[in-house]
């Protein structure tokens, strides 16, 4: 180990003064650490994609998330999401604060409802369970509908 400039430098084989060990085990706890967040966010990417299909699983913040794995892990996936034809778009509006288009929000609340509704009249037959959906829906109509409407 040698110390220049006061800054420790550690040797190949040296233990480093952070804890970490060797060079060689830094790298590979950062390759390991890299690959963790690549899976975190395909995982996110996912259940981003899920949360377009169903109701009350939201999209807007698995999306974000990949996001940051990606942008924290690979510059490949990150440019890869925010270029998708599909959801690149949503998220740099949604990160720009610009809003979402009004199609997408009529799309959001109307399969919001449909789900809501079907689960409410053929699924569930509980009553405070069903007007506990039906208070859901109504809350999470109001906070789509609070969005900023993208021109």
């Amino acid at each position: 180990m040698q110390v220049i400039n006061g800054r420790i430098n550690a040797r190949k084989g040296d233990r480093t003064h952070s804890g970490y060990g060797t060079q060689r085990e830094v790298r590979a706890a950062n390759r390991f650490v890299r690959g963790l967040l690549i899976v975190a966010g395909t995982v996110c990417v996912g259940l981003g994609l899920l949360g377009i299909l169903l109701p009350l699983l939201p999209t807007t913040p698995f999306l974000l998330l990949a996001a940051a794995c990606y942008g924290s892990s690979s510059r490949r996936f990150y440019r890869w999401l925010l270029n998708n034809r599909w959801i690149g778009n949503y998220l740099k509006n949604y990160r720009e604060k610009k809003g979402v288009p009004s199609k997408v929000k009529v799309l959001s609340i109307s399969l919001l409802w449909i789900a809501i509704l079907f689960s409410a009249g053929f699924v569930v037959e509980i009553l405070i369970v069903r007007i506990i959906l039906i208070v859901t829906a109504g809350f999470v109509t109001l906070h789509i509908s609070r969005i900023r409407t993208l021109k």
